[in-house]
Order: C-alpha cells, then structure tokens, then sequence
C-alpha cells in the first residue's frame, strides 16, 4: 500500500501523516489530516485511502471505519489540485500532450476508485462531516453508509461554479439520496446547503453541536462494531445493489445473501440468543 502511495513522488513518510489511524472498540478511526490545506485530497493520500478502506474489509479487528477530517472548518473541499502528479510518460514525437482517454483514465482511477472503496468496504462506514464538504469531499460523506454533521457544516456540489460537470459518482449518488430533480436543482446551481437542510433533504442522518460530533459519532459506530458484521456487510451489498438492478435479480440476490449468512457464526448465536432468551454476544464472523 505505501508503495502505491508513492505515486506523485511525494515521501513515504508524509503521505503517512495525512490521514491519522486509531482502532478502538472495533471502529476504525480515519481522520483526513491536511488542515493547512483544508483537508483537499491528494492523489498519494487518496491511495492510501483505497488501500486503508479495502484493509478493514479484511481485518476481522475493524467492525465499523469512521471517516472525519482535522480541523473545525473544512472535511474535505475536494481533490488538491496543486499537489505533484507523476510525472508523464514519454510519448512518441508529435503525440499530444493529454492524449484522448487519458482524463478518463484519470477519473476512474482516481476519484471514483476512491468513492467506490467507500461503497465496497464491507464494514459500515460513518462520515463524521466536521465542517465544509464540497465536491469530491461531499461525495465522500454522500458514499458513506451514515452521514453525521455538525451544525456549522456545509455541503456544496460545487463543479458547476468551476464550469465543470460533477465528478467521483456525484451524478450516481445524488438522484438516489435526494431523487432527479433535486439532484439537478443541488448540481445546476452549486448552492451552499446548510447541514440542517442536508438532513432535511436525506442527505445526512443526524446533525449535532460540533461539540458532540465525536461523541455521537463513537456512539454510532461503536453499537454497529457490536452488531453482526457480516449480517451488516450483506445488507449493505444488497440496499446499493437494489438500485441498480431489477426486482428478479434484487429477489435472487437477497435469497443467496440470507444463505449466506447463515453460514456465519452471528447468525447462529443471534438465533441461540432468541432461543434462550439472552442477550446477543457477536463476534463478527
């Protein structure tokens, strides 16, 4: 993973440094870690992003992953656009500089690996928004399973102000939190929404003083690291599944998930617990 990090030429040990790790209780804690730069991400620290969410996949010790940011004014205002980028490969004579497929490229591997890792992760994820959250950073709090703001922060589809078109899976996620006509109304205009109206829009779950964000968050996080892991990883394939396929295929898929998760050992130690009419010690496998 470090490796891959090093991409843009940037120092091991910095890219490190941007995004502060801490597993208690069975949640793993991610807190981006550029406050100087208001959390913007760069491409180093977004793939050290990928790599740490595909890592909680498979580490039976992360039951749920927090994502949150530094600072009290910004969770993410988007991608760094003045970090290093690596250095071009060497084309043939008279080839363009940005050859036709390349800023693609770019996107698909870039910030949309990124929202995908967030989508993928088999662990429930909770953004904790700290504070303005515009285009690829509100699409991380948008891609997270909950959403908790505090009450001074934003959310801002800002592409349109930049005349460009919404990038990282915006124009993916937006309809199917909000519904296609407000998704157009957020993405046309790029207006500041205030975390109370994201809340009242379906965009966030819960917002809370500044002063409680951690503590509501852990909350949260630590109750889902007590649940039934794998339960909670099929349920969430399942409900993003559910909007993209049609009802036979969403039907099979929840019949093949329900068998499969009755192979877990939660799954026989939720109907034991029912049986002897105890409470439920899940172990997260």
């Amino acid at each position: 993973m470090s490796d891959g990090a090093k991409g843009d030429g940037a120092p091991a040990e910095a890219v490190e440094e941007t995004v502060l790790r801490r597993t208690e209780n069975g949640v793993l804690w991610l807190t981006l870690n550029r406050p100087d730069s208001g959390n913007s991400v760069t491409p180093a620290q977004r793939n050290l992003l990928i790599g740490l969410f595909a890592d909680a996949s498979v580490d039976l010790a992360v039951r749920a992953v927090v994502l949150t940011a530094a600072g009290e004014k910004m969770f993410c205002p988007g991608a760094d656009l003045r970090a290093p980028r690596p250095a071009p490969m060497a084309q043939p004579e008279g080839a363009p500089d940005i050859p036709v497929g390349a800023t693609a490229r770019t996107i698909r591997t870039g910030a949309q690996a990124l929202v995908s890792a967030i989508l993928d992760c088999e662990k429930p994820v909770i953004a904790a928004v700290n504070g303005t959250a515009a285009g690829l950073g509100a699409h991380l709090a948008f891609a997270s399973d909950l959403v908790i703001a505090a009450e001074e922060s934003k959310f801002i589809e800002v592409f349109v102000r930049r005349g460009l078109i919404p990038d990282a899976g915006g124009a993916y996620l937006l309809p199917r939190l909000v519904g296609i006509q407000k998704a157009k109304e957020l993405m046309f205009f790029g207006d500041d929404i205030p975390a109370s109206r994201a809340a009242e829009l379906g965009l966030v779950n819960k917002v809370v003083p500044r002063t409680e964000l951690e503590a509501t968050t852990r909350e949260w996080a630590e109750r889902l690291a007590r649940g039934p892991t794998r339960a909670l990883a099929l349920t969430k394939w399942l409900v993003n599944r559910s909007l993209d396929v049609d009802r036979r295929t969403a039907f099979d898929e929840e019949a093949w998930g329900v068998e499969v998760n009755m192979g877990s050992e939660d799954s026989r130690e939720g109907v034991a617990a029912f049986v002897e009419r105890r409470e439920t010690e899940f172990k997260g496998w």
